[in-house]
């Protein structure tokens, strides 16, 4: 067999391990509690007239829409394939490969130090402290940086960040590195987006998507909030046609007035079904929530954590085991589901408790 791909291959790809998304941990099951999707799934029409036409790079009225939602110019905004093309072209517009790097405060997503190691550019780490608030004084004594990544409100631990700990970050930050704030829960916490402080602080980004409350995570929509100078220095790097027509035509109408109502409605159901699981769960002997639940998921330690994991899934019940993250041991976090899939998750663990003779 040829060694074609061995001798051709990165040498900084050699030992990269893909990001373990749902999918790829989990070939099936009969309820998905461990991708952070909404349980919601919305109506849409399609009009393939235009399927022959290769799309526009950025389709204005998706873009218009957005801007307007978001409260900022469409000169400072870019739609992506989700939020991780936004992450993935930070990396390669503003790093340069084998010399710089970005800085990551983990627990929290995998894919911005997965896009940077794809792209040899090397990754700082500052934890976050044990109660998951940002090490303001760490990150701002890393000044080898060119994008720092912090992630609000925070996936996995549903925590949010200080106002003032992200000012002084952007404030130090301010004449060497873009500071990205990846808001792609603020539908859940909408009172602490950072959006309107673009003018302030010219190396801040916002990272966006219609993945989560807006329902659409298999649309692949995502938007990159910035001054415009780091707009127009991402559509440099951006692909010719980012956003597939049917994609655009979507986002569209989930943006529009109507589309927006829903998914302020659809937001309270789930943080009514969220509260409801978070005291269900707190309930439980040998259990305890963890962080907090300012996301669409709930975090939460259990002494059971990896029989209580075979369990679940074994019975098709998947939710995310999160013991591998950073000073998250034990801990194991669920979406927020339909009122169905939230009792069958209690009344599973509860089926557990009792087989392993503990009384809940």
């Amino acid at each position: 067999m040829s060694n074609i791909v061995n001798t051709l291959l990165n040498d900084n790809l050699v030992n990269l391990k893909p990001y373990e998304s749902a999918r790829r941990l989990f070939a099936g099951g009969q309820d998905w509690l461990n991708a952070n999707e909404s349980p919601f799934a919305n109506e849409y029409s399609i009009d393939s007239e235009r399927f022959n036409r290769y799309p526009a790079c950025q389709p204005e009225a998706v873009t218009a829409a957005y801007a307007d939602y978001a409260g900022v110019d469409i000169s400072e905004l870019l739609v992506t394939r989700g939020a991780d093309e936004g992450i993935e072209l930070l990396i390669r517009t503003f790093c340069t490969p084998g010399e710089d790097n970005i800085l990551i405060c983990p627990p929290t997503y995998g894919m911005y130090a997965i896009s940077a190691e794809t792209c040899n550019v090397g990754v700082k780490k500052v934890p976050l402290k044990p109660d998951f608030a940002l090490d303001t004084q760490a990150i701002c004594a890393q000044n080898d940086v060119n994008l720092v990544f912090i992630c609000a409100p925070n996936n996995p631990t549903g925590t949010t960040v200080d106002p003032a700990d992200l000012e002084q970050i952007l404030t130090h930050f301010a004449d060497s590195a873009l500071v990205v704030v990846d808001e792609a829960y603020i539908e859940f916490d909408k009172d602490n987006t950072r959006a309107g402080q673009l003018t302030r602080y010219p190396n801040l980004v916002i990272l966006r998507t219609l993945s989560k409350a807006f329902a659409l995570a298999g649309l692949r929509c995502g938007f990159t909030l910035a001054n415009r100078p780091v707009i127009q220095a991402l559509l440099k790097v951006i692909a010719p046609y980012p956003l597939a027509e049917p994609v655009a035509q979507i986002a569209e109408q989930a943006l529009s007035v109507a589309g927006r109502t829903k998914v302020e409605l659809q937001v309270e159901t789930i943080n009514r079904h969220k509260h409801w699981l978070q005291e269900q769960i707190a309930a439980l002997p040998g259990f305890s929530i963890t962080g907090d639940t300012r996301a669409n998921f709930v975090l939460f330690h259990s002494i059971h954590n990896k029989a209580l994991m075979a369990y679940l899934v074994e019975h098709g019940m998947l939710i995310r085991d999160q013991s591998k993250q950073h000073n998250l041991e034990g801990c194991l976090r669920a979406t927020v589901g339909n009122e169905a899939q939230n009792q069958r998750l209690i009344s599973l663990i509860n089926d557990f408790l009792q087989q392993t003779g503990v009384s809940a």
